[in-house]
């Protein structure tokens, strides 16, 4: 989100005047997924600005990604072109999206729905999340999902991923209260019904392990939706390191496993995406004071996961 609703400005204040030397007691009992390794950045030819929030295709070949989400920049949402796994070709801003408000947080189903968040109306919906279809590189008339706000204010909704299908949202529940930054967030699955969305009465059993500790937001959802990754962090607050973690979980209807985190990203990370063969991740970092996207790759995928997504 962006300067009026951002969980990322706090975070940035203090991140380069803060040096992370150590892991806290807690962060040293966490989990370790081993399974990727690698880390590269990636290379959007013809972009030169900040980059955040990577989502790709199912297909595989586009990257929907928005700029940086804090004043005095704009924030909305771009795309570009895959050429291989480190290099995309910029294609420019989605046409038919894009306002004087924040727009960020792309997400995209199999039929080439768009699903993003917009501040545009929050003062007075206080909604945020929209659609609209997407088609080579424009993406006109975008409506709200209905049935996904908690209609008061205070209470944003500042990520989403929607589901290869459709028919599941992920989406993170923020309170900011008077805050430019969430004070708390956690991960709630809402499911389509007619031309909305309901939240799932099951949400809470099902990603009660991932929704366990700290603020909790930007996921991302496999095809399958057996496997979920999602960024982390302690306390919003000045200095804060989000991590990106993984969960699974044997079947749809399951509720998902003890998350654990990335081993291979050292970085200040967030927003992750994964691979159609679920073999690459992607997620942007904070380097200096600049915003770009890297990747790794994962060498053990699970039989389970050898899916498309």
């Amino acid at each position: 989100m962006g300067a009026s609703v951002s969980r990322r400005a706090l975070l940035a204040s203090g991140a380069a005047a803060l040096a992370w030397c150590t892991r806290s007691a807690a962060q040293s009992l966490e989990a370790l997924d081993t399974s990727f390794s690698d880390p590269q950045d990636v290379a959007i030819r013809g972009y030169i600005g900040d980059a955040m929030e990577p989502f790709l295709s199912r297909d595989g070949a586009l990257l929907l990604f928005n700029n940086r989400n804090a004043a005095p920049q704009n924030t909305d949402l771009h795309w570009a072109r895959r050429i291989d796994d480190l290099t995309f070709d910029y294609q420019g801003k989605i046409e038919g999206v894009n306002t004087p408000a924040l727009e960020g947080t792309p997400s995209m189903d199999a039929s080439g729905e768009l699903y993003f968040v917009s501040t545009r109306s929050y003062a007075t919906t206080a909604s945020t999340i929209y659609r609209a279809h997407f088609d080579s590189g424009v993406a006109a008339n975008p409506e709200l999902v209905p049935g996904i706000s908690r209609k008061t204010p205070g209470w944003v909704n500042f990520d989403l991923e929607i589901s290869a299908d459709g028919g599941t949202l992920v989406f993170a529940d923020g309170w900011f209260g008077d805050k430019n930054f969430p004070q708390s967030a956690s991960l709630v699955l809402a499911s389509r019904v007619d031309g909305g969305f309901r939240r799932d009465p099951r949400s809470a059993a099902i990603l009660a392990a991932v929704n366990a500790t700290g603020v909790v937001y930007a996921p991302c959802l496999s095809a399958d939706r057996c496997e979920l990754f999602f960024t982390r962090v302690p306390v919003m607050r000045a200095g804060a390191r989000p991590a990106i973690f993984r969960s699974a979980r044997p079947r749809a209807d399951m509720p998902f496993e003890a998350p654990a985190r990335i081993a291979a990203i050292a970085d200040f990370a967030e927003g992750p995406t994964i691979s159609p063969d679920g073999r690459r991740l992607y997620f942007h970092v904070k380097r200096g004071d600049r915003f770009l996207i890297r990747t790794i790759h994962r060498h053990v995928l699970e039989p389970h996961r050898n899916v498309a997504r």
